[in-house]
């Protein structure tokens, strides 16, 4: 029987990610459109702004309050931090049984929220509806260090460049091409949020990250001092285990580059140095901060929300195994 399609809302529609999220729902097999939010573009239609949706939808600009008066199956929260928590009273108040994906950081440290990093937390989803999407350096973190974690010495210390789409897209030092031209600017190096949420949610870092002049990507090199010596081989052995079978993580023996992960779906992990005494590890971890790092695993976390597969209506890497995954079809999306 075919299942009926989900309509699904986007409040903040305006930014990166929201693009690329409208893109994915367009093609995804059981979810469509229900409204996109923008006070910026209220009226415009869709299409003058996203040119792979096909339609005649048209942003509208909706008050927070009366978000509950949307007849939508789930909500995306695609706002700055700070911005959440009037959308989350004025949808309960006239829509409580939707589910709520937030993509900001206002709730990745609320424990009454799920927080959405599947391919670590997918085992303790038990339906919530209230969910939190992870911040893009985050995820690059923990899926550079999740392997090791019972092998760590202490505060594991990461080494963060973006493009500047991570910035957003209100105009400043940190997403001006021309400023950013031939240059590499560092931001908050001492308790940035995503140094926070990876110490809440798996071990101790320390991050210190910048902004370059190429527009998406984010590479991640990882410190790691460990408790006890290992080797190469038992390194590699530990990563491609612990991430096997999982269509979205490739693990290389080789650092991967940035510039070959834009407009992809999937981490590359690699790059393994290990010290002399073989206590100190360096890996190599490169996503996508507008896909795998915002969108892509926007839709993941939807897909379990609704009990799809979870890789439903995402396009695969090329040369990777599926294994216990779900057939994909002939345009590479998962179904």
């Amino acid at each position: 029987m075919k299942q009926a399609s989900k309509t699904i809302g986007i409040v903040g529609a305006r930014g990166h990610v929201s693009a690329e999220l409208i893109k994915l729902i367009a093609i995804h097999p059981h979810f469509k459109l229900g409204f996109v939010s923008s006070r910026e573009l209220d009226g415009q239609l869709v299409t003058e702004h996203v040119q792979e949706y096909r339609g005649e939808l048209r942003y509208v600009n909706i008050d927070h309050d009366r978000l509950g008066g949307q007849h939508v199956d789930a909500y995306v929260l695609a706002l700055p931090n700070g911005k959440a928590a009037a959308c989350v009273t004025g949808i309960a108040s006239g829509n409580p049984d939707a589910v709520i994906l937030d993509l900001s950081a206002d709730y990745r440290f609320d424990d009454d929220w799920h927080y959405g990093l599947p391919e670590l937390t997918r085992d303790a989803y038990t339906g919530q509806k209230r969910i939190s999407n992870p911040g893009c350096y985050a995820t690059a973190m923990q899926l550079a260090i999740a392997p090791m974690c019972d092998l760590l010495a202490g505060p594991v210390q990461c080494f963060g460049v973006s493009g500047y789409s991570g910035a957003g897209t209100m105009p400043s030092d940190k997403n001006d091409p021309a400023k950013l031209q031939g240059n590499l600017i560092p931001y908050t190096s001492i308790d940035h949020l995503h140094e926070r949420e990876v110490s809440r949610h798996l071990a101790p870092v320390e991050f210190m990250p910048h902004v370059a002049p190429h527009f998406r990507g984010l590479t991640i090199t990882a410190n790691l001092h460990l408790s006890a010596a290992t080797t190469l081989d038992a390194v590699q052995a530990r990563y491609r285990q612990h991430y096997l079978g999982e269509p979205l993580i490739r693990v290389s023996d080789e650092a991967p580059w940035v510039s070959r992960i834009a407009n992809r779906h999937h981490v590359e992990i690699g790059g393994f140095t290990l010290s002399d005494d073989g206590r100190r590890l360096v890996v190599v971890a490169v996503l996508d901060n507008l896909l795998k790092g915002a969108a892509t695993q926007a839709l993941q976390n939807l897909n379990l929300a609704f009990g799809h597969d979870e890789f439903t209506g995402i396009s695969c890497p090329a040369g990777t195994s599926f294994g216990r995954r779900s057939a994909l079809g002939r345009d590479g999306l998962y179904r």
